[in-house]
């Protein structure tokens, strides 16, 4: 009889009072909650929750009503050039061949036989530029257009190195280089 109060006593006055029994005891109501809830509330019906799913898919849409989304790209506007004036391609081949002389000019040179071409931002961004650091070589073949609007196009010019990739705007129909990439091959 000692042994059985001893452990009544060890039971509520340390294992309650000390976290861990408050936790197992939380644990033994929150069992006890749930258990009875299950055994009050029937038998579960089968039907019910995911297993009820419709047979077709759920449509928000008009099937009938045609297309509601874009499937291909539009095309782009062809370039727009004022008329007595270059073409994309001949702006772009101009300005590689002003590009390529680079190596045999001055820097003033180069820069001012680029100077026509060029936008105002683009001929900014070259002040400085020493034209034997600028890639080089020799063109491989003919440049390839990309228009993206009327006023906006990209040209790309295989070289021996890479391509000379160059954006061309023309605000006035007068088309002149915006931007000049260099990728490497």
């Amino acid at each position: 009889m000692m042994t059985m109060r001893r452990a009544v006593e060890l039971l509520f006055t340390r294992l309650v009072r000390s976290r861990l029994g408050v936790a197992l005891m939380i644990a033994v109501l929150v069992l006890a909650v749930i258990g009875t809830g299950r055994l009050v509330s029937g038998p579960r019906d089968l039907t019910a929750g995911l297993s009820n799913r419709p047979r077709e898919p759920i449509t928000t849409i008009d099937p009938e009503q045609g297309d509601d989304g874009v499937i291909a790209t539009p095309v782009p506007e062809s370039p727009r050039t004022r008329p007595g004036e270059l073409t994309p391609e001949q702006t772009a081949t101009r300005f590689t061949t002003a590009w390529l002389d680079g190596s045999t000019a001055s820097a003033e040179q180069w820069q001012s036989g680029l100077r026509p071409m060029s936008t105002p931002a683009l001929t900014e961004k070259l002040a400085g530029v020493d034209p034997a650091g600028v890639p080089a070589g020799k063109v491989t073949g003919t440049p390839t257009l990309r228009p993206r609007t009327a006023v906006f196009a990209e040209v790309l010019v295989p070289l021996e190195s890479g391509r000379l990739r160059l954006e061309l705007v023309a605000p006035e129909g007068r088309w002149l280089v915006d931007a000049v990439d260099w990728e490497r091959e």
